[in-house]
């Protein structure tokens, strides 16, 4: 049986030329695309840092790491993606081209479960005592012209006093401890009490973490509260309520931070700390047939 054979490749190098050639015939035009681009990329950071056998070896055993590390309450991979601005990146590419008015979004981070009990408005998310400040974030759904949003949804979720989140202590907090979604009442309104967000660190003793240390960098994520908010016929929004009292606005370690996302957790007259923060959705684009 004969067999089809390319041209040898000259001491290794022109290979990135011959890998892109046989991409050319993949079916999908966005995945040739994709794909091309990568072997381009990865092909020419290696020959930049002229990278060693060695050097290569160890990459493989890190993202062999960072694959073990995944399961179905921890992922590793998007940790690591998090930590080198990637999700920052995605995210900024992908929103930018929502209207000034509409709120920000940010990452989603490595910790968001899906289907959190609905609870009511005004409704306590804790369910485990950690210690935290009692806290109350409240507001508004609005749209671009500043009408309110009636039956928004926001999907919240936030980590404990103890700087743990719940689905990562599932022999001590409740799996739904600090998670909870809420509808707007028919003047846009919503209501959620929980605890004071606190500054914590993200998981160190995987390889991103491990990673994070060997580059000098410190691991420590800005104090925050995360939300998806949604609603019929606006851009769905995934986003983070800041505190102004965290130590790493200007440092979180996974570029999540923008300043139109900070918010002050002040005390009012009855000794709990609230934050006033209205939501702006962004209508969908609509496609004439």
């Amino acid at each position: 049986m004969s067999q089809i054979k390319s041209a040898p490749v000259e001491h290794g190098f022109g290979v990135t030329d011959e890998v892109v050639a046989r991409l050319e015939a993949t079916p999908d035009p966005r995945l040739r695309e994709i794909m091309q681009a990568a072997v381009r990329h990865l092909h020419a950071f290696a020959t930049e840092v002229r990278l060693t056998d060695e050097e290569w070896f160890a990459g493989i055993m890190f993202l062999t790491a960072t694959g073990q590390m995944c399961d179905d309450v921890r992922q590793e991979f998007i940790l690591l993606s998090d930590t080198l601005g990637l999700s920052t990146l995605v995210d900024a590419m992908n929103h930018s081209h929502v209207e000034d008015l509409a709120t920000d979004s940010t990452i989603l981070g490595p910790f968001y479960v899906p289907e959190s009990p609905w609870r009511e408005f005004g409704e306590s998310m804790v369910e485990f005592d950690c210690g935290g400040e009692p806290s109350i974030l409240r507001g508004r759904v609005l749209d671009q012209q500043g009408a309110p949003i009636a039956g928004a949804v926001l999907d919240a979720w936030q980590n404990a006093a103890n700087r743990f989140y719940a689905v990562q202590q599932p022999d001590v907090q409740p799996p739904t401890n600090l998670r909870g979604r809420y509808r707007t009442d028919a003047d846009g309104r919503y209501e959620i009490r929980a605890v004071r967000p606190t500054d914590y660190p993200i998981p160190s003793d995987g390889p991103v973490g491990k990673l994070i240390k060997e580059t000098g960098r410190h691991e420590w994520r800005a104090a925050h509260m995360h939300l998806k908010v949604s609603a019929d016929g606006y851009e769905p929004l995934t986003t983070h309520v800041f505190d102004s009292g965290s130590a790493f606005l200007d440092s979180d370690t996974v570029f999540g931070v923008k300043r139109s996302l900070v918010g002050d957790f002040a005390m009012d007259s009855e000794g709990l700390r609230v934050c006033e923060f209205d939501f702006v959705l962004a209508r969908q684009e609509t496609s004439d047939a």
